[in-house]
């Protein structure tokens, strides 16, 4: 693995970019840097690789991959299949976790296809050509890549974000900023997952969902959250067996498919885990724990007809075979989703779409990011003063939100790339305004009538990407913020999900179904929550239950 590679003979006069996926939507991230005469291929995570294995010759001189989703490495085992010889790097912890992406009955030919290196010291691939990683926090060794390209007259330096989260999460640190405060990158690519959208405090959006799990359970219900096999599903089952909400309680939860197994690489894994993590575990097993409620257990086929009889929370990656096998078709469950980085929708698949439109269980939304949101993208930017930013592994509307900002249009070079379209890259001892994309701000009227107000546009609002979520029911919410009056679309999502809530909560005893609930507040003179705002699964001592039709 320290052994150099042989020099390679390409053109020697480019620095440049050739994507050949960009992570919109389900397409994968893979990306060709080119640095003097050097090819590196930055991530595969294409379904098809059409482009890169049919030549007669290896198309890069070597691979990163910067962690283990399927969106930046499912391409990689097809790669190596087709030219063994082409060296492919990742983190240590990666490169155990890469299996996780091929079924079993399927593995790579070569278990250690993958070369693991550590953290921050520096590989020569080249004489002229180092590689370093730094963890990026995201994931469990998720790593940021920065290439060191040196030439008679100065060296050049490419950092490659990857995914990154700067906040800590429960199994993983977040990106330090201090380690990389310094390197001053002259071209850097970065993730730009939510665009501008901020969010709360991750220990903030951490305590909404114990809270909206904890609440579902105490009205019996029982939970499904659909996950990916790795990283969002082993965290969200960390918190459910160290907060304090469910340390101790009555419940099993069961954990599915692939993310059963993920968990068992974890936990070989556990010494490349922060401290705190690794502390946790001493004291009590971080899965697999019978003895210490809340009981985490396999859902092997065997048990699958236990689910649903007793209020429970299942973990899954495949809802569709257990809804088909009937196994949520009996007791009351909710389903709670992680919310996408485009407002409003959630990670949803086709099938599981199609799976919503058949059944009658009620479904909600979360927010549990591992990705850095838009306050901190920018953070993250000012403080590595690259010249040029590629915007990358994101919606077009959140990309082109970002290059839209005009802190950022000001100071940087900004590429918002397209797979297949080059993107040249050069560097200079002067700032290159670039030219400003649309501003996104359109003009229109009010008018003040007797009955109702009118707002009036221009038609050509309606080719912005954000068109399409903004009017999809044709419902709006409006709201004050400061002077200013902010517009929101209402989703088909949310108006389904309204009348949904209204049918969980129609037979129990909670202040939807009590005769002083009007306005989302409480009426009620005898009741200490008199005149406040109530949530709609409230209750206290003086419900009194609305009459019953034939009551009337």
């Amino acid at each position: 693995m320290n052994e150099r590679l042989p020099k390679a003979k390409h053109p020697p006069n480019r620095l440049a970019c050739l994507p050949y996926g960009v992570g919109h939507d389900d397409e994968g991230v893979c990306l060709e840097v080119q640095l003097g005469p050097y090819r590196i291929l930055l991530d595969c995570g294409l379904g098809d690789l059409s482009h890169l294995i049919d030549q007669t010759q290896t198309p890069v001189d070597a691979v990163f991959c910067s962690h283990a989703h399927r969106d930046h490495a499912r391409g990689l085992k097809s790669l190596h299949e087709a030219f063994p010889n082409l060296p492919i790097y990742a983190s240590q912890v990666t490169k155990h976790l890469l299996p996780l992406n091929w079924p079993q009955k399927n593995p790579p030919k070569t278990s250690n296809f993958c070369q693991g290196l550590s953290w921050e010291k520096p590989l020569e691939l080249f004489d002229d050509l180092t590689v370093q990683l730094f963890p990026s926090g995201h994931l469990p060794g998720a790593a940021s890549i920065l290439l060191s390209y040196r030439t008679s007259q100065r060296t050049y330096k490419l950092l490659y974000t990857g995914d990154f989260s700067l906040s800590n999460l429960q199994l993983v640190e977040g990106l330090s900023i201090e380690a990389l405060r310094g390197l001053s990158p002259d071209i850097l690519i970065i993730e730009g997952s939510y665009g501008t959208i901020r969010h709360s405090h991750r220990r903030q959006q951490e305590k909404q969902l114990m809270q909206r799990i904890h609440e579902c359970l105490t009205h019996g219900y029982s939970i499904v959250l659909p996950v990916p096999t790795l990283g969002l599903g082993q965290e969200i089952l960390k918190l459910l067996r160290s907060h304090h909400q469910f340390t101790g309680r009555e419940l099993d939860i069961w954990v599915d498919g692939e993310v059963a197994n993920a968990c068992d690489r974890y936990l070989d894994l556990l010494s490349e885990f922060p401290l705190s993590v690794q502390n946790f575990a001493k004291h009590q097993p971080l899965f697999w724990d019978e003895r210490i409620c809340p009981r985490l257990r396999r859902l092997t086929p065997q048990q699958r007809g236990k689910i649903g009889q007793n209020s429970c929370i299942v973990l899954t990656d495949d809802l569709t075979t257990l809804y088909d096998e009937g196994y949520l078709l009996s007791g009351l469950w909710v389903i709670l989703f992680p919310a996408s980085p485009n407002e409003g929708q959630t990670l949803e698949s086709p099938e599981i779409m199609s799976l919503m439109e058949r059944v009658s269980i009620h479904s909600e939304s979360y927010v549990l990011a591992e990705h850095s949101d838009g306050r901190n993208t920018t953070q993250l930017i000012h403080n590595l003063r690259p010249q040029h930013i590629i915007f990358v592994h994101g919606s077009t509307i959140n990309l082109r939100d970002l290059t839209n900002l005009e802190e950022l249009q000001n100071r940087y070079q900004l590429h918002l790339p397209s797979p297949g379209t080059l993107v040249e890259l050069p560097i200079g001892d002067k700032f290159i305004q670039p030219e400003a994309p649309s501003s996104g701000v359109y003009e229109g009227e009010l008018n003040d009538l007797e009955t109702n107000i009118t707002l009036t546009f221009p038609h050509t609002i309606v080719n912005d990407p954000h068109w399409r979520y903004f009017a999809d029911t044709g419902l709006l919410e409006a709201r004050w913020q400061g002077d200013e009056l902010v517009l929101r679309g209402i989703s088909q999502r949310e108006l389904l999900n309204q009348s949904k809530t209204d049918q969980i909560f129609n037979d129990l005893d909670c202040c939807l179904t009590c005769c002083h609930y009007r306005g989302q507040r409480c009426w009620n003179s005898q009741s200490p929550l008199y005149g406040f705002k109530v949530t709609q699964e409230g209750y206290c001592p003086v419900f009194k239950p609305l009459p019953k039709p034939e009551d009337e």
